[in-house]
């Protein structure tokens, strides 16, 4: 069983509707859940709501084969009964005004997925039914089968608006949600609060669910689940257009019918040509040290995972909490907020002075974005770990927001010269350099980077980046790091 839940818009209430459905499902059965885009704290909230790891799906980083083997592994690992996957932005809002890329639309053709459409019902009836058809009518590919109102005034309000999206767009409406500031979450410069770093989050999502329990036809949510049949090996890799930023759309596959998850899993286990998720060579033992706390917790699960099935134990510690740096042979220190508990850190000196000897004795280090920032001298004048022999600073507007594409310049921790690869940045801070001539080793395609299209500081062996990597958009990610580990 699969689902799709997908919004009109942003800020129509997908992720309090979605956690909440994930929340009240798990009582009665195993949920894996999704998030679709490059997001780390939605499935904050989702790991909570259902106690299985959230996983990220989107075409940016993976062709369809991965999409599919992504889910696929995901559903396998958990066991799971369904996955219930959480849209991004509005359904069809990916990187072009016309194509697929990046968007949730292209996640639910490639798992040929049926989609649940949230909508903001404020003051709407019959225009309620205008939307949702033009939202099917757009591209007849998405499988829209059901709808969810949310904000709806009242029982009276809710049953028109159902009456007309039924009668003139033949798509059942499952749910209608009341307006309710129960249903809302605290948000800051990079989003929705992280649930790590606030465990009352878990009360809020136990709200969630009753009030989803209450006004949604969850029996008919699991109907439509079911409803769709195998997924199928798609003709075309729709990560391997080289003209996304020509707004050139990417086009699918119709995708055969059947009903169950076994046989999902079967077809993708078959598929000898499909592409692998991440490549898996190293064969020598390494322990990294990964760096996850309330501050840190930036880290896709399956980076984690391919390092993993790279022969690496993960040993996890605290930069805020813990006095020093495990016993390991490397560090990955990933994004966070850094500069909202920055004196949190400055006064942990002695973890601080740990790093910095870690570095100092030229032990690996890989950090990404906030663990850039971390790294660096310091950050508003408040002291970090002067890996970095830059300072950095927080702004008040965004810095860097995209989806990127880097092509490494030389050989380096993580990748080998003339490897090209995606990620994505997004960032309020700034590194304060000022010197073109600094090691960078990534020439960045497209985004921004640290300056001047650069990014990637390699000093000793640390290297440092505002770039997110997701294991499937950086294949060989996991192998060259812990294969360069290994080597030392």
């Amino acid at each position: 069983m699969r689902i799709v839940l997908a919004g009109t818009g942003s800020a129509v209430g997908k992720t309090t509707i979605s956690t909440g459905i994930m929340k009240a499902l798990s009582a009665e059965m195993n949920v894996q859940p999704f998030k679709v885009g490059p997001d780390y704290i939605d499935p904050s909230y989702h790991t909570l709501a259902t106690r299985n790891p959230s996983r990220n799906l989107d075409s940016f980083f993976m062709n369809d084969d991965q999409i599919k083997k992504s889910f696929v592994r995901g559903l396998d690992l958990a066991n799971a009964d369904i996955g219930i996957i959480e849209g991004v932005r509005g359904l069809y809002e990916g990187i072009s005004p016309i194509g697929d890329v990046g968007n949730t639309a292209s996640i639910a053709k490639a798992l040929n997925a049926p989609v649940i459409l949230i909508m903001d019902g404020r003051s709407l009836v019959k225009s309620a039914a205008a939307v949702v058809l033009g939202f099917k009518t757009l591209d007849p590919e998405v499988k829209i089968e059901g709808v969810i109102l949310n904000k709806i005034k009242g029982k009276r309000h809710f049953l028109k608006a159902k009456k007309a999206i039924e009668t003139l767009t033949n798509t059942r409406v499952i749910g209608g949600i009341p307006r309710d500031d129960a249903l809302t979450v605290n948000e800051r410069h990079l989003g929705l609060v992280p649930a790590l770093e606030r465990e009352r989050i878990a009360i809020n999502i136990d709200i969630w669910s009753k009030v989803v329990e209450e006004y949604i036809d969850l029996d008919a949510l699991k109907e439509i689940a079911k409803s769709q049949g195998k997924i199928t090996k798609s003709n075309k890799n729709n990560n391997c257009d080289e003209n996304i930023d020509n707004n050139i759309a990417t086009k699918y596959n119709n995708l055969n019918n059947g009903n169950n998850n076994e046989d999902i899993r079967d077809n993708i286990r078959n598929n000898e040509n499909s592409t692998e998720l991440w490549k898996i060579a190293n064969k020598n033992k390494v322990k990294i040290g990964v760096a996850r706390d309330e501050i840190f917790s930036f880290y896709y699960q399956e980076n984690l995972e391919s390092l993993e099935d790279n022969n690496a134990k993960i040993i996890l510690f605290s930069p805020y909490k813990d006095e020093e740096i495990p016993d390991v042979d490397a560090l990955y220190i990933g994004g966070g907020y850094p500069e909202i508990f920055k004196k949190e850190l400055e006064n942990n000196e002695t973890m601080r002075k740990s790093i910095n000897d870690f570095h100092r004795d030229e032990n690996p280090i890989y950090a990404e974005c906030g663990g850039l920032i971390y790294l660096s001298q310091s950050i508003d004048d408040v002291k970090m770990c002067n890996v970095l022999p830059y300072n950095s600073i927080m702004t008040d507007k965004v810095q860097g927001l995209s989806y990127v594409i880097a092509k490494s310049n030389e050989d380096n921790l993580i990748s080998q010269k003339g490897e090209v690869f995606r990620g994505h940045e997004f960032h309020y801070t700034k590194l304060l350099v000022d010197d073109v001539q600094s090691n960078f080793v990534f020439d960045i395609q497209r985004g921004r980077g640290i300056l001047n299209n650069k990014d990637g500081l390699a000093i000793n062996n640390t290297l440092a980046n505002y770039i997110h990597i997701h294991a499937c958009s950086c294949p060989n990610f996991a192998y060259n790091f812990t294969k360069n580990v290994s080597e030392l």
